[in-house]
């Protein structure tokens, strides 16, 4: 799920600290484009958090992050920044006056200016000498003082990269904003850049809000993680708990691959047609529920003789393991992750058994009933 290097728990305010952000019933509306409207969001960001805004195209979270910004003015609502009100109906103040640093997804670095320059270039009220020691400060921090002279075109992705953030860095700013950091970057790089960018956050005590619609780049690098639908929040929480105990089916499924099986709620447990579950909600014996369950949650194995659960009917070979899919004798599918080693067919009976280290999670329809 996470590589992270610290724990993903929240971050928990002082007493009597505000958050960094607080977004209050804010909403935004398009007539025209392809924007997508903001519908009533209500979010706080806490110092020295890392928050991700995650969700499909056309959710609503590039528009969260502009009204934040300041490049968008909400039609209702408010926005507040280190305590200060900076935008609503009435107000809106200009970007280059709310106290954010951002990061843009092609870096946005100047051409003509060395790394140290482009460092430099947010600093200019601070005397010379400052003005230095904060740029070989910084620079340092994301591992960059030997390219302090080199241009932009001479440094690769990952370093030009690291010069947006410690551009962004510079100033000291309220919050650093991510519009898609990575989209530029190839997958191994990616993956690299992303534990690095968190490292600095944390090292620097950093508060950022990244957009992403990639749902590990969100589980490696927040510390909470908002689910976003239609211009709406639908869960705001840990990595962990928006993958294992998500608040309804679109955040199951956003999450990755969700499977749900039907269940009668027993005194043992939870009856279902690949046996009997332990118990996941507190419900009344005769209670008809749908139980989650991931690929991870699942194992299988060949059934040559007697009763089998199903038959596989697909397979993904992903490197280090397969994902297989099986068609139940219901004509329900599941899936299970599988080591790259047990190779099974198309066509393959299988019994199907679970193997979860978590409590799992039952539904009523769309709801999640320990919610």
């Amino acid at each position: 799920m996470s590589n992270k290097p610290e724990s993903s728990a929240a971050v928990l305010p002082l007493a009597g600290e505000s958050p960094v952000v607080e977004l209050h019933c804010a909403v935004k509306h398009f007539i025209h484009g392809d924007q997508s409207n903001v519908q009533g969001l209500s979010l706080m960001v806490e110092r020295g958090e890392i928050m991700v805004l995650l969700g499909p195209s056309g959710c609503g979270k590039t528009t969260t992050l502009r009204l934040i910004a300041g490049f968008e003015q909400p039609d209702a609502g408010t926005v507040r920044i280190a305590g200060k009100p900076v935008a609503d109906r009435q107000r809106n103040v200009p970007p280059e006056k709310r106290g954010l640093g951002m990061v843009f997804q092609d870096y946005a670095l100047f051409p003509h200016l060395t790394a140290a320059e482009n460092v430099a270039f947010g600093l200019h009220k601070m005397d010379r000498r400052k003005r230095a020691e904060r740029v070989d400060e910084v620079l340092a921090l994301v591992d960059l003082s030997d390219q302090a002279r080199q241009y932009p075109h001479t440094l690769s992705g990952g370093q030009q990269q690291r010069v947006a953030l410690a551009r962004a860095l510079a100033p000291w700013p309220d919050v650093i904003l991510f519009d898609e950091p990575f989209s530029n970057l190839d997958s191994e790089l990616r993956q690299a850049m992303r534990l690095e960018v968190r490292r600095i956050l944390k090292a620097s005590h950093s508060t950022a809000i990244f957009v992403t619609h990639d749902q590990s780049e969100a589980m490696m690098l927040g510390d909470r993680v908002a689910v976003m639908r239609r211009g709406f929040v639908e869960q705001v929480d840990t990595p962990e708990r928006v993958y294992h105990s998500p608040q309804n089916r679109f955040v199951a499924e956003f999450m990755g691959v969700a499977d749900f099986l039907p269940a009668q709620v027993t005194a043992g447990g939870l009856s279902t047609e690949i046996g009997l579950l332990p118990p996941a909600c507190t419900l009344q014996a005769g209670r008809q529920v749908e139980v989650m369950v991931r690929p991870h949650d699942l194992r299988i194995a060949p059934k040559a003789d007697g009763a089998s659960h199903g038959v596989v009917v697909a397979a993904e070979f992903i490197g280090d393991s397969w994902q297989y899919q099986v068609r139940l004798a219901s004509g329900r599918s599941v899936h299970a992750f599988m080591p790259h080693t047990a190779v099974m067919p198309i066509g393959t009976a299988v019994e199907v058994v679970l193997r979860a280290d978590h409590g799992l999670v039952c539904f009523d329809g769309d709801r999640n009933l320990r919610n």
